[in-house]
Formats: structure tokens, C-alpha cells, sequence
């Protein structure tokens, strides 16, 4: 598509002007194209980013459960009904598979496959049933350290965004300052330099 764009530009103006243009075309219609996703890409990343803020709720949620000694199963399954789509569906399929005998190992690896964002739960908890160490202080300290994270985020795209709105202020104000403010200035001091010799 970005070649026959440029291609078509070229011939149609022709010349050394109908070669740049067309160059600066298929580049800009290649980069173009390269950024468009399909509605499935998406969708895709619109679950990840959900699943990225249903993170710490279910972290700590998963904690409490495992606190009040209900098994692994049980307490994946009561934390998957309680949070919404897209983590709970999720969570529900691998409380059932770990209450028909799974390896815990193998359910929560392969979350961790499909997605990413959820690598950090999935290792907290294999940790956990390989090592038979308590699950609560991990899973609330990745409940803290994801929190944290987002505020962060949080706090750069509001900086980001201040920025972003203040640059077109600052091209609109800056020509009025250097014709109302600087020339006058300029003029009457070259006037009087003038003037002295």
C-alpha cells in the first residue's frame, strides 16, 4: 500500500520534486499503517489494562482468603466470584481445575502465559503451593507495589497532560510578548543608539 502510494505520487508530479514526494509518502503511509491495530488487538490490550487494575484487589482479596484457612481452590474460586470480568472468569477456571486435582503449578503458569500482567500473581502463588510458605504477606505486598505503580503512572500522565496544555498557550502567547514586549524595546533603544551618533 505505501509503495503504491509513493509510486503513484511520484509518477503523477514527476521529477526530482514527484521523487521526494513520493519517498515522504510511502514513508508516511508505511508508519501509518504500522501504528493501525485490529479491533482484536484491542480488545486484547483493553483486557490487559483491566486485568492490570483488577490486580491489587485480587491479590489482597486472595490473601485474606488464604488467611482464614480455606484452601487454594476454594479461595480462588470465592475471589473470582466476587471481582468482575475479565480477572474473575479467569480466577473461577483455576480454583475449578486445582479442586479436580491440577497442578497448581501448571494452572497459574499458564495465566501467566496468556497474560502477562498477571505474571506476578501467578508466580506469588506457585511459590506458594511448591513451597508451602504462608501466601498473605506476598500477595499484599504485590497488592502495595502494583498501587503504587499506578499512582505513579498516575501522577506522570497528569504532568504530562499539563505540559501538553500549556505548549499551545506558550506558542499563542510568546509571538504577542516579542511584538508588544521586545520590538518596541528594541526599536526605541536602536532609535536613540541612532540618534547619540
Amino acid at each position: 500500500m505505501a509503495l503504491v502510494a509513493g509510486t503513484g505520487s511520484a509518477v503523477l508530479l514527476g521529477g526530482g520534486v514527484g521523487l521526494v514526494v513520493g519517498v515522504g509518502l510511502a514513508v508516511g503511509v508505511y508508519r501509518a499503517l504500522a501504528r493501525a491495530r485490529s479491533p482484536a488487538d484491542r480488545r486484547a490490550d483493553l483486557e490487559e489494562e483491566l486485568l492490570t487494575r483488577q490486580l491489587p484487589l485480587s491479590a489482597e482479596l486472595l490473601a485474606a482468603c488464604l488467611g482464614s484457612a480455606a484452601s487454594p481452590s476454594v479461595a480462588v474460586v470465592a475471589v473470582g466470584r466476587s471481582v468482575g470480568a475479565p480477572m474473575g472468569p479467569r480466577l473461577v477456571a483455576i480454583g475449578a481445575e486445582l479442586a479436580l486435582g491440577a497442578p497448581p503449578e501448571l494452572c497459574w503458569s499458564r495465566l501467566s502465559e496468556q497474560h502477562p500482567s498477571l505474571a506476578p500473581l501467578a508466580g506469588c502463588m506457585v511459590r506458594t503451593s511448591l513451597g508451602g510458605a504462608p501466601a498473605a504477606g506476598p500477595l499484599i505486598g504485590l497488592a502495595h507495589a502494583r498501587r503504587t505503580a499506578a499512582g505513579r503512572a498516575a501522577q506522570a500522565r497528569v504532568r504530562r497532560a499539563g505540559v501538553l496544555a500549556t505548549a499551545p498557550l506558550g506558542l499563542c502567547f510568546l509571538p504577542a510578548f516579542v511584538l508588544i514586549g521586545v520590538v518596541p524595546v528594541v526599536m526605541g533603544l536602536t532609535t536613540r543608539f541612532a540618534l547619540a551618533m
